[in-house]
């Protein structure tokens, strides 16, 4: 099974994303319910602070406990016959040594990116593939060396092979605070539907009734219809020990249910802010550390109590966040853009990871920002601050960013290993490639004397007209 997640930051793997067109048998969750290669998804958007976020598990990674023998209507026969038949042919699939170093070596073939020494294509692949398998691989432990070598052989960094028991750990991550993770996944209608699909054994979620495999269909009375994963995760989080009310459907054919769950896990907020009264001016000052689950929510809450107490100038200081959830990444870029202008692009050799992603509402605010820049502003950080920067909503001050702009994608093998692939890479509004070049500011210091704030901010503001103007010039 394939496992989605969004995540970023610079020295780590980087972001992941949708999937390749490889389509090996069909395999079974833990309730039995059969999903196509093509319908998994993977572990998403990890570019460095491995903040992970809509995890799937695999099987034996999470709690997998079925739930109770029951009497279901008739309407449900079917759908009860269906999930023992999947559950038979689960069984009766097994892998071979040489079917997980292909099966390595499809996922590679069909997806991978070369952004660096361009040692990749597609007769020398071929060939290796015919090299490998020439002779028989006796041992499990000789196909994953197998498998390493081929992918070092890539020359690329971030792809590698990741052991059973690392992939296990990988999916325990949780941040939704209750000890689940979410995935959108269609249902027959091309609908999306909110599943569990990742519960840790004992955790606050598990031991109150949820189980795998359920569907989420409200938090707090709140509908989550039409919501993304990564929205539903942040409605779950709150303060530790206090309790959130999830409605969940169980399985595919069960009843509703209500259920009251203790938060134990619960992530931190990454934001502080405070008003500055500079040169007679209001400054609302809006430090983001990470973009975690909390990231977004967090923001708007500073942003509307610094508006509520006179701010009229800006300061989003990203120094030194090194990224986080790109998900969260792009939903905060998505706050200070006009409805219809760029986020981000995204590219890669398979059409699924080649994305234009904009912005679907009015700005949170209208004022000019400021946003502050190091080497270490990187992934998630570098969307946010060129898509704040290209779309001439704010300059950049400081020094050229990390320069960490490339997505992954975390495929997980039949043996429960996985691999970590380079599928693609992100562009800044103005087509600029971000990986291993960074974002140029605008300024080394702030324009003018800090201290004398009208001066400094009347030079911004000219810098953005003139942005404006060269845009529709």
């Amino acid at each position: 099974m394939r496992v989605l997640c969004n995540c970023s930051a610079p020295l780590s793997p980087p972001s992941y994303s949708p999937l390749a067109r490889y389509k090996p048998p069909s395999l079974c969750d833990s309730q039995g319910i059969t999903l196509k290669w093509t319908q998994r998804t993977l572990i998403g958007a990890l570019t460095g602070a491995l903040s992970f976020g809509l995890v799937i598990s695999s099987p034996s990674s999470f709690a997998s406990d079925s739930l109770p023998t029951q009497t279901l209507p008739s309407s449900t026969e079917s759908c009860r016959e269906e999930q023992i038949e999947e559950r038979s042919e689960r069984a009766s699939q097994l892998v071979t040594n040489e079917g997980i170093v292909k099966e390595a070596w499809e996922i590679v073939n069909d997806s991978f990116l070369d952004v660096g020494r361009h040692r990749w294509s597609p007769d020398t692949w071929r060939q290796k593939k015919e090299d490998i398998l020439a002779t028989s691989i006796q041992t499990r432990s000789k196909a994953h060396d197998i498998i390493r070598r081929m992918l070092a052989s890539l020359g690329d960094p971030y792809t590698r092979f990741i052991s059973p028991s690392e992939f296990s750990k990988m999916a325990r991550y949780d941040m939704t605070g209750i000890g689940i993770n979410i995935r959108e996944v269609p249902d027959e209608n091309g609908s999306m539907k909110l599943k569990i699909l990742g519960l840790i054994l004992d955790g606050p979620a598990h031991s109150a009734g949820v189980r795998q495999g359920d569907e989420i269909l409200a938090v707090n009375e709140e509908d989550v219809r039409g919501k993304s994963a990564f929205e539903v995760s942040s409605l779950l989080q709150g303060p530790n020990e206090t309790f959130v009310t999830i409605k969940v459907k169980h399985g595919n054919c069960g009843p509703v249910q209500s259920l009251e769950v203790q938060r134990q896990l619960a992530a931190r907020s990454p934001v502080l802010y405070r008003l500055e009264q500079i040169d007679n001016a209001s400054v609302g000052y809006v430090r983001l550390k990470e973009f975690n689950a909390l990231a977004r929510k967090d923001l708007v809450t500073a942003m509307e109590r610094l508006q509520n107490m006179g701010a009229s100038v800006f300061i989003l200081d990203l120094r030194d966040n090194l990224g986080g959830v790109v998900q969260a990444g792009i939903e905060i870029a998505k706050l200070f853009l006009n409805e219809g202008e760029t986020v981000i692009y995204t590219v890669g050799r398979d059409p699924q990871y080649q994305r234009n992603i904009f912005a679907e509402t009015s700005p949170l605010i209208s004022s000019p920002v400021i946003v502050l820049v190091n080497n270490n502003t990187a992934s998630a950080s570098e969307i946010v601050a060129s898509a704040l920067h290209d779309n001439c909503k704010a300059v950049l001050v400081g020094e050229r960013t990390f320069g960490k702009g490339l997505i992954q994608s975390v495929f997980e093998l039949h043996d429960g290993s996985g691999v970590v692939v380079t599928v693609g890479k992100y562009v800044t509004p103005n087509h600029m490639d971000i990986n291993g070049n960074g974002i140029a500011p605008d300024y080394r210091n702030l324009p003018g004397d800090l201290h004398l704030l009208f001066a400094a901010w009347s030079e911004v503001t000219k810098h953005l007209e003139k942005c404006h103007m060269t845009q529709q010039g």
